[in-house]
């Protein structure tokens, strides 16, 4: 990346200070980028879910890897979860999404309760392992809420074999004008569910897949306590990726951590942070670390910054920690800040492998919340930062009732929100799709076949606050 005019400004950047420039592209279509990180994830899109207890749970985990992305359990879920989070993704079909299952005998209320745990919104109806029908909330309106699946649910059903190229599979969707279809094998069992939309994107994305053809999932763990067991019990379950995890990750005992992981002789890549410096970064690529996270305060859900005035504006962190990992023959992962595509083009374009999203992907129907609904009927998620009240408590839940109390009086408490899903876009797919197309086309603009290619490319300038406020659309008018 250089800056145009090779003018480079003598303060730090944040994404809204800069733009990038279009060069000459023998670049015909979007499609032709090719999105796949390579810093030894097997990602195929560069798009990790951050490790908040708000975002990154196992439907979050297997629709990312089906896309190509990866997503980070956090460090704060119980072993015992993460092992039946670990199982379970590891066992999803890589094309066919999960479909919700209910019985003919199950109640609408039962339904109903499970409908928003899918972005479609519509449960596969079993007879044994075969599926007898499909129910959509449209099915359960107007009805008493104990009434019978099996009276209000869909019969005339289509649906496909598992062994159907996408392409064959969606023109069978078209044909019989219905939007999904249960997949079923030779018997006429039940293996998943696919849309019309997932047959489109199955030939976009290539999933994240493990050298065993299984659906990829990385696992966080903090700097305290048992580093080096949790690791090994970790590596044990099978994640494809270890994420050494503190918010100020250039401190001593970080590096004591990436030591004692690095004993148990990882064969995935160990992912450390976070740290906004070059200096930062080499210290954690020498103690061991494949990827760096860069990263202080610029999340939606951060207040670092205005807690401690500690941090730097993320794009010009992102370009100084890229050169310097470059160097050592590693890589870096844009940790926070990006609420929109042209943010995560941006990132790549200084040099980051991967960008993590956090609180974007907070108020899709994947991410672990419940769905709520306002007062004035927008439906939306409690997400929270991972210093909040509620992710401290989380932490602290074994320590004694004193503990607790004490540390209760630096908690900050306050990084907390409601994250409203967009009707237009109330699944992570559907923000997956929004921003690989931002990326995709702009790696078109810099005439680039590839991430490797687009970094080298890009020509980036920098704006006033009126420059960016240029390029914002305006969907209602003047």
């Amino acid at each position: 990346m250089r800056f145009l005019d090779d003018h480079r400004p003598p303060y730090d950047l944040t994404y809204d200070d800069v733009f990038m420039v279009p060069r000459r592209s023998d670049v015909s279509s979007r499609y032709a980028v090719d999105l796949a990180s390579s810093d030894g994830t097997g990602t195929t899109i560069p798009l990790v879910v951050a490790n908040m207890t708000a975002v990154s749970g196992r439907r979050m985990a297997e629709t990312m890897a089906r896309r190509g992305g990866l997503a980070v359990i956090p460090q704060d879920i119980p072993l015992d979860v993460v092992a039946d989070v670990v199982a379970w993704v590891k066992s999803r079909h890589p094309v066919f999404e999960t479909p919700i299952q209910v019985r003919p005998q199950d109640t609408v209320s039962d339904v109903l309760a499970l409908l928003p745990k899918r972005a479609h919104r519509a449960a596969v109806v079993l007879d044994g392992r075969r599926p007898v029908g499909v129910v959509t909330e449209a099915d359960c309106a107007g009805v008493d809420r104990f009434t019978l699946v099996a009276d209000v649910m869909t019969t005339e059903m289509t649906t496909v074999r598992h062994t159907m190229e996408p392409r064959e599979a969606f023109d069978v969707l078209h044909a019989s004008r219905h939007r999904l279809a249960p997949a079923v094998d030779e018997q006429g069992d039940l293996v998943g569910i696919l849309t019309r939309t997932g047959a489109l994107r199955s030939t976009i994305y290539e999933p994240a897949l493990d050298p065993h053809g299984r659906l990829r999932v990385a696992a966080a763990l903090g700097v305290n306590g048992d580093v080096g067991g949790k690791a090994r019990k970790l590596l044990d379950l099978g994640v494809d990726c270890l994420v050494v995890d503190t918010a100020h990750g250039h401190q001593e005992r970080m590096v004591e951590a990436l030591a004692t992981v690095r004993s148990q002789g990882p064969q995935v890549p160990v992912v450390a942070g976070n740290v906004v410096s070059a200096e930062g970064t080499r210290d954690l690529v020498e103690a061991g670390a494949d990827i760096v996270k860069v990263g202080v305060g610029p999340g939606a859900m951060c207040t670092t910054r205005m807690m401690t005035g500690v941090g730097r504006p993320q794009f010009s962190a992102v370009l100084e920690c890229a050169a310097a990992a470059r160097e050592l023959g590693k890589h870096v992962w844009a940790d926070g800040g990006v609420r929109h595509p042209r943010d995560v083009a941006l990132a790549l374009a200084a040099g980051a492998s991967q960008v993590m999203v956090g609180s974007w992907f907070a108020g899709t129907h994947e991410s672990p919340g419940d769905l709520h609904v306002g007062a004035d009927g927008r439906a939306y998620k409690e997400s929270f930062g991972m210093a909040s009240a509620r992710a401290v408590a989380n932490r602290t839940s074994t320590d004694t009732a004193f503990d607790r109390a004490r540390k209760g009086l630096y908690e900050e408490g306050i990084s907390s929100s409601r994250m409203f899903l967009d009707p237009a876009r109330p699944g992570v797919e559907d923000l997956v799709d929004e921003i690989c197309s931002g990326v995709r086309s702009a790696a078109t603009y810099a005439g680039a076949h590839d991430l490797a290619a687009f970094h080298e490319r890009a020509t980036v300038g920098v704006q006033s606050a009126a420059g960016f406020a240029e390029g914002r659309p305006l969907p209602a008018g003047w």
